[in-house]
Order: structure tokens, then sequence, then C-alpha cells
């Protein structure tokens, strides 16, 4: 391939809780011109921080790159994230967040209509569990809180993207500790592949 037919660079401001799986995507289509810019993953526990961070990182690699995606979803922000990207002419993944656009829409829906007091698992959430939800809300320095945060919640259902025995028996004790039955649904890349393809076909 001429140098001049080589697709536009891509840059991907991603959530650091999907690095590992756009990492993946990249390396399986061979997508070596997207370039990955993570934000940190402790901000699902601030999500009223995500919108400022993304256009800190927009208009800070805005003049190195023409074409720049977003890797989240709304993440709890109430449409900020939307706000934000409308004004800086920017598209992001579908979905109200990543485990509705891992399962797909219409089976994440399912899941909750079957049971509202769910509480979702990820590959990245269940290997960083200790730091993301105990010590994340606190729970390691005052255990009392554990009722009013998972009080109302009945199961943990845990979306898979690899078939990872380490990482299930990570997601089965998560669920222990939290004393909440478990599920276990594989799930692979879901819609974030469907986004990021719709992404490099754009701009081929």
């Amino acid at each position: 391939m001429d140098s001049t037919d080589a697709p536009a660079p891509i840059l991907v401001i991603a959530c650091g809780a999907l690095s590992h799986e756009i990492q993946q995507l990249k390396a399986m289509n061979g997508w070596s011109h997207i370039k990955i810019q993570c934000l940190d993953a402790g901000l699902h526990n601030r999500p009223r921080q995500i919108p400022g961070e993304l256009r800190e990182q927009i208009q800070r690699y805005r003049p190195q790159y023409d074409n720049i995606f977003v890797a989240y979803a709304d993440c709890g922000t109430g449409g900020a994230i939307d706000a934000v990207l409308e004004e800086e002419g920017i598209e992001r993944l579908a979905g109200a967040h990543c485990y509705s656009f891992y399962a797909g829409e219409a089976q994440f829906n399912q899941m909750a209509d079957e049971c509202a007091g769910t509480f979702y698992l990820t590959d990245f959430l269940a290997q960083h569990f200790e730091r993301l939800v105990i010590r994340g809300l606190k729970l390691d320095l005052y255990p009392e809180l554990h009722q009013d945060y998972f009080g109302n919640y009945e199961r943990v259902v845990y979306l898979s993207q690899r078939r990872d025995e380490l990482i299930l028996a990570a997601a089965r004790d998560a669920a222990e500790r939290l004393g909440l039955e478990f599920q276990h649904r594989h799930c692979g890349y879901g819609d974030l592949e469907k986004g990021l393809r719709s992404q490099v076909i754009a701009y081929a």
C-alpha cells in the first residue's frame, strides 16, 4: 500500500477500564492507525468529573489529530458527556454504560427487566474489584456502608469478554464477598467492536 493510501490516524480517548479490550481489538484487526489515550478507570466512582476530563483531552490532542473518537458511554453523567461532545463535534460509543454495549442493548434490557437489583462486572472490574469497589467505595475502612451500597442488590452478573478461569474465579469471589447470587454470561466484545469498526471504516 502506498503511504498516501494509508488510513488516517484516529485517536480513541477511552475509559481505562476498556484499555485492554481496545488494545486486543486493535491487534486482532490490524488497526495500526488507531492510537489510544485512556482516562483513569477510577472515574467510574466519580462520573461528574468525566466530561471535564474528556474536554481537556480532546482540546489537548485536537491539534495532532483530525479524527478523534470517545470510547465512553454516558456512564452515569446524565447527558453531560454528550453535551461536551456535541460542542466539540466528537462521536462516542452508543449506550448508557459499558455493560449495555458489551451485552448488547436488547440483552442488557432483558437482564435489567429480570432483576433490577443487579450489580454487573466486566473482566476489568472483576480483576480490579478490590481497588475499584472495596477501596474505591471505602468499604475497607467503613464496612458498615455495605448495606447502604448493596442492600438493594440481589445478584451479581459477570459479563465476560475473555474466557479465563482466573477472572471467572475473581468474579465469583466478588459476588461471595457482596453476599449476592452469581451469574455468568459470556458476551465477548459486543458493541465495543462494532463502534470502533464503524470509525475505522469511516476514516479508511
